[in-house]
């Protein structure tokens, strides 16, 4: 159902795929930007509490719509601070769980609220019941 597409030559280490083809009859999730809010409300001060807590928030939409992580096609990562590029490549790659979906990842003078250090938007693509 969803394939990945590398082209050659394409370093399979990435944590990534550079296309994600989706076949057959299939639902379609379009996910808003999840940012790093805990279920209380509260804003964690730490950039990887606030990526935790965002793919928290990612899975449970996923979730709502019957997917889960391997169902990811496209994500799109906001960090409003470059140096925070590194500990988000290892959140993401212990967060994806072995999920390579294409991706993009976006430094961003600042979020919509100046407490937000990180927000994660997805597509979703899984085979239709």
């Amino acid at each position: 159902m969803l394939t990945p597409v590398l082209p050659a030559p394409t370093d399979a280490r990435l944590p990534y795929s550079p296309g994600v083809l989706a076949c057959g009859l299939v639902r379609t999730l379009y996910i808003s930007g999840q940012v790093g809010i805990e279920a209380s409300g509260a804003v964690p001060a730490s950039f990887e509490a606030q990526v935790r807590a965002a793919f928290r928030n990612l899975e449970a939409v996923l979730a709502a719509a019957g997917m889960g992580l391997a169902d990811l096609a496209k994500v799109t990562a906001y960090l409003t601070d470059p140096a925070d590029y590194a500990a988000y490549g290892a959140l993401r790659t212990e967060l994806l769980k072995g999920c390579k979906p294409a991706s993009t990842l976006i430094v961003a003078a600042a979020l919509a609220r100046p407490d937000w250090r990180f927000e994660i938007e997805a597509v979703a693509v899984a085979a239709d019941h």
